[in-house]
């Protein structure tokens, strides 16, 4: 019987064992997709609890938590710090096949040098082991980031987001990670959400520009794609539910946002036809200025309405959505191709029963601009555990190139989820060995070497073209 998480946890073969310690393990972070914030970077946040450190914002706990019955009070509720965490570690100590139980435990060890299991009965000297650590040099939010050898980070903002934050860190000699803004311009495409004409006004306060067309939208984009470049911008990311290729003319396009700005609603085709301008206009700045375009689709988003009315979005109520999007992919691919506008681009699908359809729609697309210019984004929120890492990496390598990938990100809000980064590194050598030892790959030290240490550190560093802080 193999311990439970000992250093060769997830290494099943000599050669996977060997992958990891000489060429994964040490490779700095990239994390180039993230929820954190940069102010709290900046502040150097210190927390006094484990508790808020660690279920403070994070949805995929919450879940897990109501999955077991747990009353919403030690969720998001009143309940004392002490006592949600009490509530947490309850449910984790049963969580087994959850990837949860996986990643709790290796930040446990990885931060706070706790090598036993958090269950209900060690829940109070887990408790008490953690909180003092927390007031230790160095456990501070920059602490736990230079801990984990992270290199880059890239959070994620609106078109509107000053960055002041951003710009106090880049001034900041003394924090050797850089801390990029990612432009997520959702905001300024959701034409059908109640708040959007107040969000247009913002956009025009902070661009300098009146907006009253969609010339005039247009222009107040790239004022502020601007500014974000110059605040160290190389990718945007969009999260559209569902993507509908429906092109319309400029004339079309206009019309349908007056229509908008003078407070009507707006059909489900013209919604179509806006977001598609919207999307083509933005990765056509995106090709001229270098920048990567991210698209995750495909979450069916606030499924239990009541609760999104009592504590709102992003709080664990999401799941996948179940339309295939290869067609309307193809499509706009294909007309950014075809009108010579097609950027960097990954592709993220919720749905893993895609991952075939996005790798082989992915190779229709690849030149020599760069190794894998349309890449399949790494397994994402709900797959971004064993078997959908294994699968993602498995179908990338089936259908595409595996070594040109860009591996892994956290997706997070956590300053304690970097681990996730080594739990993604251990699968993919686990997959490499078992190649290996299996004989479909010669044991050829210097290439496997090269694949794991670009597909860890390296293939990211360059395609998103980072430069050193």
């Amino acid at each position: 019987m193999k311990p439970f998480l000992d250093k060769d946890f997830l290494l099943n073969t000599d050669t996977a064992r060997h992958l990891y310690h000489s060429y994964a393990a040490d490779c700095p972070i990239i994390d180039y997709h993230c929820h954190i914030r940069p102010q709290e970077i900046y502040e150097d946040l210190r927390y006094e609890n484990i508790t808020q450190v660690w279920l403070g914002g994070d949805h995929y706990k919450w879940r897990l938590m109501r999955c077991a019955g747990v009353e919403e009070k030690y969720i998001t509720g009143d309940a004392s710090d002490h006592d949600k965490f009490l509530a947490w570690a309850t449910v984790l100590g049963k969580a087994i096949g959850n990837p949860l139980y996986h990643w709790s435990h290796l930040e446990l060890r990885r931060y706070f040098g706790y090598d036993g299991i958090l269950n209900a009965s060690t829940a109070e000297e887990v408790w008490n082991l953690c909180n003092a650590k927390l007031q230790e040099d160095g456990m501070s939010v920059r602490g736990l980031i230079r801990m984990s050898n992270v290199e880059t980070i890239c959070t994620t903002d609106d078109p509107i987001d000053d960055l002041c934050w951003h710009q106090k860190l880049a001034a900041d000699a003394s924090f050797k990670t850089a801390v990029l803004p990612a432009w997520r311009p959702d905001q300024a495409m959701d034409l059908e959400k109640p708040g959007y004409l107040d969000y247009l006004s913002k956009l025009a306060d902070v661009s300098s520009t009146s907006i009253a067309s969609w010339a005039d939208l247009k222009a107040a984009l790239r004022k502020r794609m601007e500014y974000f470049a110059a605040n160290g911008c190389t990718l945007s990311d969009h999260g559209p539910s569902q993507l509908r290729f429906l092109p319309a003319d400029d004339d079309t396009v206009d019309a349908i946002l007056k229509k908008r700005l003078s407070g009507q609603a707006v059909t489900e085709d013209e919604k179509a036809q806006f977001k598609t301008a919207f999307l083509l206009f933005v990765a056509s700045c995106y090709r001229e200025m270098g920048w990567v375009m991210q698209l995750h689709y495909g979450c069916l988003r606030n499924n239990n309405p009541a609760m999104f009315a009592k504590i709102g979005p992003d709080t664990g109520f999401d799941a996948m959505g179940d339309y295939s999007a290869a067609a309307d992919l193809s499509a706009f691919l294909g007309a950014m191709e075809s009108a010579g506008s097609l950027p960097k681009t990954i592709l993220y699908s919720l749905n893993p029963n895609e991952n075939p359809s996005i790798v082989t729609l992915c190779g229709c697309f690849q030149n020599s601009e760069a190794v894998g210019k349309v890449q399949h984004g790494s397994a994402w929120w709900f797959n971004d555990n064993f078997q959908g890492m294994t699968d993602q990496l498995s179908n990338l390598a089936n259908l595409g190139y595996l070594a040109g990938f860009v591996g892994m990100l956290t997706d997070s809000r956590s300053f304690l989820s970097y681990p996730r980064h080594e739990y993604f590194r251990r699968i993919l050598c686990r997959l490499l060995g078992q190649w290996v030892e299996d004989g479909f790959f010669p044991e050829d030290e210097s290439t496997l070497a090269d694949i794991v240490r670009s597909v860890s550190y390296h293939n990211a560093k360059k395609y998103f073209a980072f430069a050193e802080k």
